[in-house]
């Protein structure tokens, strides 16, 4: 970790942290937070949770760290005798692992570290280079931009309230920040032409007030249309930046191609502000859905042309670049496979579609000795499924008898209801929100997704799955009324499973197992199949594939399945 500064931080002085912000300051991943959350009954309770984000004191997360031991996880220098605690500034945090980060916050990282660096030299004295954020919820962006220039960057920002207000300084210090209207107020107009860096994801919203703010002079390139709030907040982004500035603006992908908003993009791309577009994988948004483009603007003379940056189709978006160096190159064009550097003329075709994936191709196309060989992989594995699916017997033994709730099991001490912010073990029963059906726990980390009650089982007495296979019928059928459609522990005790012996039910524990396995590889098959069909199509589109070697030698369509249904 890079230190270029000392901060003191008195331990007599209330200090309201983000979770994200206590690991940053205790210098571990944010999933160690949520352990000592879950597993210590003692660590500090959040001193707010109002919205989605809580806020806890860091003098009492620091004392709880000091007296547990855990204080040499610290990212600090040492103590002084007045019990002060030095904690060096994060600057970047190169050792902390991705996977803890979300979707909001590895898109705030992306974004700052398209931002080029930054330097004094054309700033008054005194006054470092400001990086702003004009659309301030949480303070996720301007917490990464602390984290990649540290003491460097002057921090400011604009919020519609003050529980934003409250989370953005609970993030970061030492922001200049003002609270007003988003887009309707010009609360940095005094600084407007001024600003190094800008980086904004505006808020998600179908409409804003164009007819109001018609004559607001920010709008240099147009007035947008009410469906194009994005276009908005480009520009009042642009209105901002110095002559040497770059703003990073994260907008919709509609916003690249509805007719509405044409005339503006095509005057931004003959102004020649617009540096480049950015696809990222879909996932990199605010609410970890969907998909988003990255627009960088700088105040540049016209005629250099658009870099067009084709991320889209990376499988993780941890892959996507997080150091300038990277996105110097891409927006140079230096990577055919995902960048271009397109001339202005080839973009202003009457449109203005501003999509990569129309100008960026992929330059190594599809072999098709390597898809012939995966077909046949494909052919060969379909063919095992096909013998491992089931041969349904009818069941010639006696019926399955009576049947138990879970709330006299619980009695008998067969099973237990555990909290439900217990650490689930292997073999546990998880029953889980919106209205999923329940699953036996595997001990990793794929149980912490989405668990409204955990039930213990012994398994001496019960076998898993068998139970998860019974219950599931119950917890399905249970209506729901909360907002997480998840069963409460009273709707959990009433579901009932058959009371069999413990070798019987193994027996349909074990099949109930094997037809989860199935469904898992029929999956995993169904991608697979899907992303050959994608190559396929992709090298008859280039040319690389010729359409009369794909004659089928069996068709099956939606016909042909519902025969079957009929048959069966």
């Amino acid at each position: 970790m890079s230190v270029e500064y000392v901060r003191v931080v008195s331990l007599e002085e209330r200090d309201l942290v983000t979770a994200a912000a206590v690991a940053r300051r205790a210098g571990v991943g944010r999933a160690a937070v949520a352990n000592w959350r879950k597993r210590y009954p003692d660590f500090p309770l959040p001193v707010s949770e109002a919205g989605s984000s809580a806020l806890y004191s860091w003098q009492q997360v620091e004392k709880w760290l000091v007296t547990t031991g855990k204080a040499d996880q610290l990212a600090a220098s040492g103590r002084t005798s007045t019990g002060t605690q030095l904690l060096r500034d994060a600057g970047p945090d190169t050792d902390r692992d991705l996977s803890d980060l979300t979707a909001p916050e590895l898109l705030a990282r992306v974004m700052a570290s398209v931002l080029p660096p930054l330097d004094d030299a054309d700033e008054p004295a005194g006054h470092g280079p400001m990086v702003l954020d004009p659309a301030g919820v949480d303070g996720l962006l301007l917490g990464a931009v602390a984290e990649r220039f540290g003491a460097q960057a002057r921090l400011a920002g604009q919020v519609p309230d003050s529980h934003s207000a409250a989370l953005v300084n609970a993030s970061v210090r030492g922001v200049d920040l003002r609270v007003g209207r988003l887009i309707e107020e010009d609360l940095f107009a005094d600084v407007a032409g001024k600003v190094r860096g800008v980086v904004c994801l505006p808020p998600q919203q179908k409409t804003w007030p164009s007819a109001t703010l018609a004559a607001d002079p920010r709008w240099r390139f147009g007035l947008p249309d009410p469906l194009d709030p994005d276009l908005a907040w480009v520009q009042a982004c642009l209105a901002l930046l110095s002559p040497r500035g770059v703003a990073v603006v994260a907008v919709s992908p509609v916003t690249a191609v509805r007719p509405s908003g044409r005339h503006v993009r095509d005057m931004l791309v003959r102004a020649g502000v617009l540096s480049a577009v950015i696809a990222l994988p879909t996932g990199l948004t605010r609410d970890g859905e969907g998909a988003t483009q990255l627009w960088v603007l700088e105040q540049r003379e016209p005629g250099r042309g658009v870099a067009m940056i084709e991320l889209s189709g990376l499988g993780d978006i941890r892959d996507v670049p997080l150091a300038y160096q990277v996105w110097r190159r891409l927006l140079e064009g230096g990577d055919p496979g995902v960048s271009r550097l397109v001339p202005t003329i080839e973009l202003l075709d009457g449109e203005t579609p501003l999509v990569p994936s129309r100008y960026v191709r992929r330059p190594v196309e599809p072999d098709p000795a390597e898809l012939a060989a995966a077909t046949e992989r494909l052919r060969a594995l379909y063919s095992d499924v096909g013998r491992a699916l089931p041969q349904p017997v009818g069941r010639t033994g006696p019926a399955l008898g009576d049947v138990v709730t879970i709330a006299e099991l619980e009695r008998s001490r067969a099973l237990t209801l555990l909290p439900r912010d217990a650490e689930p073990r292997a073999g546990d029963i998880l029953f889980r929100t919106m209205n999923r059906e329940p699953v036996v726990a595997t001990g990793t980390a794929a149980d912490d997704r989405g668990v409204a009650q955990v039930i213990g089982v012994e398994p001496d007495r019960l076998d898993p799955y068998f139970f998860a296979l019974f219950v599931r019928a119950d917890a399905l059928a249970a209506p729901v009324v909360n907002t997480h459609s998840a069963l409460t522990r009273d709707d959990v005790r009433r579901c009932r499973v058959p009371r069999l012996p413990i070798a019987e039910q193994r027996r349909y524990g074990e099949a109930y197992r094997r037809l989860l396995e199935l469904g898992r590889v029929a999956t995993q098959l169904a991608t697979v199949t899907g992303a050959v069909a994608a190559q396929t199509s992709y090298g008859l589109t280039t040319g690389a594939l010729d359409p009369s070697a794909l004659t089928p030698r069996e068709t099956i369509t939606t016909e042909t399945a519902e025969n079957e249904k009929r048959t069966t």
